[in-house]
């Protein structure tokens, strides 16, 4: 049997382990990228009688690629361009 502990820290409220053996791997990182699991203390996967400590595996699957500004606005800064052109062709 395999399954997921992840424990959340509310901070004054206390602490939360989260145990549900029918959450899979792929269940938890889809959890942390929605942001349903936020404040994680560890991630431990328990295997038959072993517990292994995946904390920084699965939150480096689960982080968002980083894009660099520059890259990801070139179509909205053409568009504002010819925008702006057209403004000025108009006066």
């Amino acid at each position: 049997m395999q399954y997921f502990v992840v424990m959340i820290d509310y901070g004054r409220s206390g602490r939360e382990a989260i145990v549900d053996p029918e959450v899979t791997r792929r269940e938890v990182i889809s959890r942390i990228v929605s942001r349903e699991y936020r404040n994680i203390c560890f991630i431990h996967e328990i295997t038959d009688a072993a517990v292994t400590d995946v904390t920084e595996d699965i939150l480096a699957e689960a982080a968002l690629p980083e894009i660099p500004s520059d890259e990801a606005d070139l179509q909205a800064t053409r568009f504002d361009h010819a925008r702006d052109l057209r403004k000025h062709e108009r006066t």
